[in-house]
């Protein structure tokens, strides 16, 4: 029984993570395997800063590009359900 939850469970985060490559990802990356944007994009150094009004995130330009991060982080918006209006 432990066996099969556990697949089960590898199963679906093997499937969420192909969901959020091709519905999140710039084409320019949409074919690295989920190994390489592990390595590349998730287990990489970064210092979180928070000031007033903004959070930043500080780690080296060489690991992920600017331009790529910032169109991940833009992929990871446009997810996000519209906040509904109240009325």
């Amino acid at each position: 029984m432990d066996n099969r939850v556990r697949l089960q469970l590898f199963v679906l985060a093997y499937n969420l993570g192909n969901f959020l490559r091709q519905a999140v990802l710039p084409r320019a990356v949409r074919h690295w395997t989920l190994t390489t944007l592990r390595e590349k994009r998730i287990k990489i150094g970064a210092k979180v800063v928070r000031h007033a009004r903004q959070v930043v995130f500080q780690m080296a330009e060489v690991a992920v590009p600017r331009e790529l991060f910032r169109a991940t982080l833009e992929g990871i918006q446009r997810l996000r359900l519209p906040t509904p209006v109240p009325g």
